[in-house]
């Protein structure tokens, strides 16, 4: 029998019972996120299927369905939190309208990030293919999104031998099912379960004590901004992000997104916050608000730099915008000043 060694003079524990109290602890983290995937998957099928039933049964305007979403998604936010916006339940409406037999499949073991994966492949066979061999094959969501990213189901159809394709995928995507917590780390689930998301453990201790004291420094300005939320998670159909400041400036009558980068500002920098523009200005901008403002921060000791975009009004920008926004020479110092603060922190720690 084996024995764990003590550094005392207790007993040793014998290794088969410890191996099986591991088992026990591991056999119930995996029942304790299956049920949670189980209940969040039925509840928003569920909620779904309520939905097309309430179009179906209520009137015949053309703007019903949206006005649905609207409210549905405003009383459902009051009482539960995030999770619940318009976007996310039009998915679900979607969801059951693409899975109408969902619980009788064996799909129907797949958590709700998959579902939402494979909502966006528009080839009803191709989409069938891709919910069975992750259901079957037990593919993480990182998997799954690779391989209708790299169009896996279409280069199968056209290869003649098909060992080599399954074989280059199986070697590409081995690391993704490594994270045992990647579902429960999911800001999907988090929201699910009424606990704030949060991207902390990516988060540098430089980034964090810039972005905590470049908060205040917004805000004390005096020039209309109000504070909206940290780490706002925008979610698109393939991937999970994360903008670092919200503001909402009452005297432009706009939302400001702001991001913050260590190193030096790249083009995918600037394409993301784009794409966070586009996303607010479709998704959450309101009437009358004006077109959301992005700015894209570096904190690169020899290139403090801002770089401000807007979706449209391009015209108005410099003579309008300008006037309630820090300047370039405004944003360089606060950074460099907040960075020589965390310096000396680091000093006086070691």
């Amino acid at each position: 029998m084996t024995k764990i060694m003590s550094t005392d003079n207790e007993t040793s524990l014998p290794g088969n019972f410890i191996q099986e109290i591991k088992q026990l602890v591991a056999r119930g983290r995996q029942e304790a996120y299956a049920a949670v995937n189980q209940a969040m998957v039925n509840a928003y099928w569920q909620i779904g299927r309520r939905i097309v039933e309430e179009e179906q049964n209520g009137s015949t305007r053309a703007n019903y369905g949206k006005q649905i979403l609207k409210q549905l998604s405003a009383a459902l936010t009051e009482e539960f939190g995030k999770g619940f916006s318009v976007q996310n339940l039009y998915y679900f409406r979607q969801f059951y309208l693409t899975f109408p037999e969902i619980f009788h499949t064996p799909c129907g073991i797949l958590t709700w990030s998959h579902y939402r994966r494979l909502l966006s492949v528009t080839d009803p066979q191709a989409r069938e293919w891709y919910a069975k061999e992750a259901a079957e094959q037990m593919w993480s969501y990182a998997t799954l999104n690779r391989n209708i990213s790299t169009q896996y189901y279409e280069r199968l159809l056209l290869s003649q031998e098909k060992a080599p394709v399954e074989q280059e995928m199986k070697a590409l995507t081995r690391g993704f099912d490594n994270d045992k917590l990647e579902f429960v780390k999911n800001p999907v689930v988090a929201e699910f379960l009424g606990i704030a998301p949060t991207k902390a453990f990516v988060e540098t201790e430089l980034e964090t004590a810039i972005l905590n004291n470049l908060e205040k420094f917004l805000l004390e300005l005096g020039k209309g901004f109000s504070f909206v939320e940290r780490q706002k998670l925008i979610r698109t159909e393939a991937k999970d992000y994360f903008i670092d400041l919200v503001f909402y400036n009452f005297k432009l009558k706009c939302f400001v997104l702001i991001d913050l980068k260590v190193g030096q500002i790249t083009h995918q920098d600037v394409g993301q916050m784009e794409m966070y523009v586009n996303i607010y200005d479709q998704n959450i901008r309101e009437d009358g608000d004006n077109p959301t403002l992005g700015i894209v921060m570096c904190s690169e000791t020899d290139a403090d730099i801002a770089r401000y975009m807007l979706n449209d009004n391009k015209n108005v920008f410099m003579s309008k915008y300008l006037l309630c926004l820090p300047s370039k020479e405004q944003l360089k110092n606060e950074i460099e000043r907040q960075k020589a603060l965390f310096a000396l922190q680091q000093k006086a720690e070691k």
